[in-house]
């Protein structure tokens, strides 16, 4: 509806102008009041200054003219012209400041004072001192004429003047204030009752408004509130008012009675629209069903696939039955889950402790796994929540369990699983989509099996193939790796694994391997043999190379590889047949050494022989003959027996008789023997130590030090110092043989004790020998339990030292001259058979035993309880009514001080397991060689270097070397 302009303005104009009117109004009001308050101030400080400014001339004049009467008075009195000359001097002063006085003067009365002021001044500065002056010059008595009447009264009565002239002005001073607070008085008191009528006029007008205005919108809104509400509504505003309050009544009504017929409409609507909504309220809860649906259907694809890439994604078991027992429960909403395989000790879980899949495993062929293995059909079990499942729950609530198999491609259950799920059942359409999906988890795991068995079948050949001790490698039709073992990496030194040769194309491998094996050759050779490997013409399948670093030599064997009938590559082996071309050319060295070795005696031998039968020769000739064919007889032997020596060491049937042998006696012995065939060399023993006793077979010993000995000197041909010198190393008795000779080529030095191995020198050559005198040296040393070692200065000698186990002896008593004397052990012999007992005690004294006999087992024991020895040789059967063997067994069991002493059984009685469970090892049952029994006592006291448990000897055979 549109209005009438005129109504829609008039209010508001009429509001505005009495709003417009109002604020004009206290503008000017206050306006007027301001300038009437700032005209009174400027008024009031004009007047005030001027009065004090005729207030300050006037006293400042009051003051000069004191000042010059007080001069004028002292001059007189002390006839003092400088205070005459000052009061003089004041008299200009005194009439600027008048003169300034009357500029301001205004009123009758300040114009009077200001003549005042200037007929005293000249009265006194024209009239008074001048004739007081003149007095004084001619020598009257002015001090009279100062005191005169009328002088004074004139000073006094101008004092007085400007005394009473000072007092009117501070009067007007304060007369002047108190005018200006009335008057502001009366300005406040106009201003607050402007105010006071200016906000009764807008209270007014404010008050028509709210009356005019403000009510008939309140009832306005409360029947708006009422036609809201939907209840009938009543408006007091009348219709012929011509503002626009009455436009709006009229428009009020008109649009109470549109809605009233809107409502109508809208409530038939609105029950249509419930129909309808209701409608789509039932549709839209089909829908939500449907879509709850499809969410699952997504979520268990989603987690199905999950499923099916976990067990897909890798070959790792164990990773594998991670993704199947997590995504399983997530598929069917389990709270835990567990996958164990029946035939492995291999398992997953969600869920469940240590213990509990612990004791899942031990029981995994038992209890209802035992039904689900024999049944191989799935099943759920319903049970009471124990304890620990319920948490806080009180109540009595139900678990459901669900025992899966899965079953390999034999139909057997490879694996088992079991999930569990608090309070809601698992139905059939869940059972059967878990019985699906673990046909694809036995796939998976079927395909694991069978990559696991390709593994460990690779791993199994890779194996075979680094066990065999020669270097193979397999390339294919590109020549390219296939397959190495690991000695094919050792034989090249390439420091590499057999994985990380695998796949190199054949222009890397061959140029690694060419730079070791004689370069260009090697490559051209190989190229061509692969190459006429299939020819028919192509006889030769191997290849011989040396490596350049390390001298070895290198046969590589070639033959084709077929695939199904069709050529897959070559394979290539690598054999070191280093040590067997160095037999071989030692073997012809030796072959033509032994040779010149063997004639040169014979030839003496036989050329002697026949001077000697087909020529008369002389006596003392015949004996010189003799003595050249013995001496080359005893030559030929020597190289007989050092090859017998190596034949028996390289059998295994060389004999050494051990006993303990003191060393010096030994060498002295092998000193004594070389010094006669040779004046040129000084053979010095240097001995630096007192443990000089040894284990070993003193003819073997011998043989090793005679042989260094006599090297040292056939290699010092020209003569010179040999030095020998005994010393203890660690638990070692080592001895040096030093000598100035000719000393060996470094290089030489890790072939030096090989078999048939002679140094390459010219100067070597005409020495002579077969080479195996260092190789008995260190196979005798070796199987005494020491070592050999070398030190050579090329040109300036050598050095060689042999380090044998050191016997520690202990002090025994007194010889028969008085001096102490060692041997190594005591031993106990208990037995009651003097004789045997006596061949006992000679055996043992021989291998440098300290013996005690004993034929009474009682006699005995009371002799262990403060002697203990270091062994006991003890026989079972004793004398009647003695303590027996088994006794004494016992008895030394027993004992914590005796227990350790190692008891060695000789007895006729043929009992071991009785022995052996009182802490016998084992018998010697006589009769026996008395020999063994020293051997066996030997062996054990050494070996141990103490005292340990009872001991019994194995029975030696005969052709035992120890």
């Amino acid at each position: 509806m549109k209005l009438n302009p005129y109504f829609t303005k008039s209010l508001s104009r009429q509001v505005v102008s009495l709003m417009t009117g109002c604020i004009i109004l206290f503008i000017f009001g206050t306006g007027i009041l301001f300038y009437l308050l700032q005209s009174l101030n400027a008024e009031y400080i004009q007047q005030r200054q001027r009065i004090v400014d005729k207030k300050l001339l006037m006293d400042e004049i009051f003051d000069q003219y004191n000042t010059v009467f007080l001069d004028i008075r002292g001059y007189i009195a002390f006839n003092n012209d400088a205070l005459k000359d000052k009061a003089l001097k004041e008299e200009t002063s005194i009439r600027e400041n008048i003169k300034g006085f009357k500029a301001i003067t205004i009123t009758k009365e300040d114009k009077d004072i200001s003549n005042e002021l200037e007929t005293f001044t000249e009265y006194y500065f024209r009239g008074v001192l001048p004739s007081l002056f003149d007095s004084e010059k001619k020598g009257e008595d002015s001090k009279v004429e100062m005191d005169s009447t009328e002088i004074t009264a004139q000073i006094t009565g101008f004092r007085s003047i400007i005394k009473s002239y000072s007092g009117t002005l501070t009067e007007s001073l304060n007369k002047n204030v108190e005018d200006l607070t009335k008057e502001q008085s009366i300005l406040q008191g106009a201003f607050v009752g402007f105010v006071l009528i200016f906000l009764f006029i807008f209270l007014f007008i404010v008050r028509t408004i709210i009356r005019n205005i403000g009510k008939p919108l309140s009832d306005f809104s409360i029947a708006a509130n009422e036609i809201a509400a939907g209840r009938e509504a009543v408006i007091s505003v009348t219709e012929n008012r011509k503002d626009e309050l009455g436009v709006l009544s009229i428009a009020f009504k008109k649009m109470l009675t549109s809605v009233q017929e809107k409502e109508q409409e809208l409530m038939a609507h609105n029950e249509e629209l419930l129909a309808q909504q209701e409608e789509l309220q039932a549709q839209q809860n089909e829908l939500q069903v449907t879509l709850r649906i499809i969410t699952d259907n997504e979520q268990k694809l989603t987690r199905r696939n999950e499923l099916i890439n976990g067990i897909s994604s890798t070959l790792d078991k164990k990773e594998v039955l991670k993704s199947i027992v997590l995504n399983m429960s997530r598929l069917i909403s389990a709270d835990r889950g567990m996958i164990a395989l029946v035939h492995e000790d291999v398992s997953s879980s969600f869920g469940i402790s240590e213990n509990g899949v612990r004791q899942f495993r031990d029981n995994i062929r038992n209890g209802l796994n035992h039904r689900l293995i024999k049944e191989k059909k799935p099943f759920t079990i319903k049970r009471e929540q124990d304890v620990g499942e319920k948490g806080y729950h009180e109540n009595k609530n139900y678990s459901y369990d669900l025992y899966l198999p899965v079953l390999s491609t034999f139909k057997e259950v490879d694996a088992i699983m079991v999930f569990n799920r608090y309070g809601t059942p698992f139905t059939n359409q869940e059972v059967e989509e878990c019985e699906t999906l673990a046909k694809q988890i036995s796939t998976s795991l079927d395909k694991i099996k069978l990559y696991e068995q390709t593994e460990e079948n690779g791993r199994l050949n890779q194996d075979i193939l680094n066990t065999i001790q020669v270097g193979i490698q397999l390339i294919d039709q590109e020549r390219k790796v296939i397959q190495v073992n690991q000695p094919f990496c050792d034989i090249f030194g390439s420091g590499s694994l057999p994985e990380q040769i695998i796949d190199l194309p054949w222009e890397t491998w061959s140029a690694e391997m060419a730079g070791q094996m004689e370069g260009e050759r090697f490559l051209h050779v190989m190229d061509e043999a692969i190459n006429n490997l299939g020819g028919a013409n192509y006889e030769e399948r191997s290849i011989t190379f040396k490596k350049e670093e390390t001298n070895q030599v290198i046969k590589v064997y070639l033959e084709t590889l077929h695939y199904r009938e069709e050529g897959f590559g070559t394979i290539l082996v690598y054999r070191d047949i280093t040590k067997e071309y160095e037999v071989d050319q030692m073997k012809s060295e030796f072959v033509s050494t032994v040779s010149h070795e063997l004639r040169t005696p014979l030839a003496s031998v036989l050329g002697f022989t026949e001077l000697m039968l087909n020529k008369p020769l002389k006596p003392e000739r015949q004996t010189k003959y003799l003595q050249t064919i013995y001496n080359e007889a005893k030559r030929l032997t020597a190289l007989i027996n050092d090859f017998l020596d190596v034949q028996r060491m390289e059998s295994g049937k060389q004999i050494y008789e051990k006993k303990y042998v003191e060393i010096i006696p030994l060498i002295r012995k092998v000193i004594e023997h070389l010094e006669i065939n040779t004046a040129q060399h000084d053979i010095q023993l240097k001995i630096e130590t007192k443990d000089l006793m040894i284990l070993g077979d003193r003819l073997k010993i011998e043989q090793a030090f005679s042989n260094l000995l006599s090297n040292s000197i056939k290699y010092s041909p020209d003569g010179g110092r040999i030095s020998i010198r005994v010393y203890n190393r660690d638990d070692m008795l080592s001895v040096d043989i030093q000598d100035e000779g000719l000393g060996i080529p470094k290089e030489s030095l890790p072939h030096l004790f090989q078999k048939f191995y002679r140094v390459d020198n010219s100067d070597r050559r005409r020495i002579g020998g077969t080479g195996l005198g260092l190789a008995i040296v260190d196979e005798v040393i070796k199987s005494h339990g020491g070592y050999v070692t070398v030190f050579s200065n090329y040109g300036h000698g050598s050095t060689f030292t042999i380090s044998l186990p050191r016997v520690a002896l202990k002090e025994v008593g007194l010889n028969n001259d008085g001096q102490s004397r060692k041997l190594s052990y005591d031993i106990m012999v208990i037995e009651d058979d003097i004789n045997l007992a006596e061949l006992l005690k000679y055996e043992l004294m021989d291998s440098g035993f300290h013996v005690s006999y004993f034929n009474s087992g009682r006699k005995a024991f009371q002799k262990l309880k403060t002697s203990f020895p270091d062994a006991i040789v003890l026989d079972i059967l004793l004398e009647e009514g003695e303590m027996d063997g088994w006794t004494i067994l016992r008895e030394l069991k027993e004992s914590s001080d005796l227990n350790e002493i190692p008891v060695f059984v000789s007895t006729a009685l043929d009992e071991r397991e009785k022995g052996i469970s009182l802490g016998a090892k084992d018998y010697l049952v006589k009769p026996y060689k008395p020999s063994q029994l020293s051997k066996v006592i030997m062996h054990t006291l050494f070996s141990n270097g103490r005292q340990g448990q009872i001991l019994v000897p194995h029975a030696f055979h005969e052709d035992d070397k120890g």
